[in-house]
Formats: C-alpha cells, structure tokens, sequence
C-alpha cells in the first residue's frame, strides 16, 4: 500500500488516538471515501501494521494488579543476538511489554502479577534462571501518571504551558 499521500499515515495516528472511531468517522477526518478507509485498515491489519486495539485503563479503578519494570542485562548469542533470550521472556503470560533497548540494560519488560511476591517469584524463579540473562534490576510501579499519551488524572483542568523569554 502506497503512502506517500500520508492518508495512511493519518488513519494511524487517528486510531492511535482513538481505536474505537467509526470507519465513516476515520474517513471524514482522512478526507476519503468509508470504502477506502476500510480497505486500507483491513491491508494494514492483514499486513501486521495494526496489531491489535487496546483500551487504556485507570489502575486506580480496582483492578488490583501489581506491576513492575524490570531490566534485564542479557548475553549476546551468536546466533541471533539478544532476539533468543528475548523471545524466550516473550512467551511468558506474566510479561505484557518487551523491548530491546540501549542503555544500562539490554532489555526492558513490563510485568503484571497479583501481588508484589507473585512476581518476585516471577524474577526468581522463572527470569533469572533462563540461559543468557546475567542480571536483572526490578521497579514497582507505584502510581502511572501518562500512558500512551494520556494523563490519566482528570482533576486537574488542563493548563497550557506558559512560555518565557
């Protein structure tokens, strides 16, 4: 599919915003026919650009999870780099996120448990015994401010940023 109209790229950044707008919507704002918008939402999904829709939700409603950043400083393979022991942490249901990333660690993963021991056993038992991750370092997140460029207090009216010279 063709992007050099940035049409694509609009109907991205408008689901990105809001994946719950109705096709004849996306449209109106892209400035295409439904039909076109549907076709290429269907190409981008058959193709693996659009992976999913996901709801954005306010941990402060009860859900009762514990969540935890955990950075992994793993060995290299020969065969593939980090992508094997990162494949391996992929396939437990317990880690939701996982990104190959630079800095202080190789790989950064978002895990969810009920309660601050499930995933310590997690990191213990199942994380640090896999053949290739030398360390890892665990956060608990403890309040979530911004996720996916939502603030996620509405107490606050929205002030804009006062600019000075």
């Amino acid at each position: 599919m063709e992007n050099s109209d940035g049409i694509t790229a609009k109907l991205l950044a408008l689901l990105k915003e809001n994946a719950r707008l109705e096709t004849d919507e996306l449209a109106r704002r892209a400035g295409i026919a439904p039909e076109e918008a549907a076709k290429r939402i269907a190409e981008l999904e058959k193709k693996g650009t659009i992976r999913g829709y996901t709801a954005i939700l306010n941990d402060d409603a009860g859900a009762g999870e514990v969540k935890a950043l955990i950075e992994v400083k793993a060995a290299p393979r020969r065969e593939g780099g980090f992508d094997q022991v990162a494949r391996r942490i992929a396939k437990f249901p317990e880690v939701t996120d996982l990104c190959l990333v630079s800095g202080s660690c190789d790989l950064l993963l978002t895990v969810r448990g009920k309660n601050l021991q499930e995933v310590a056993h997690f990191v213990a038992a199942k994380l640090a015994t896999i053949d290739g991750v030398i360390s890892t370092s665990t956060a608990f997140m403890l309040r979530k401010y911004k996720e996916s460029g939502r603030v996620m207090e509405d107490d606050e009216e929205y002030e804009r940023l006062k600019i000075c010279f």
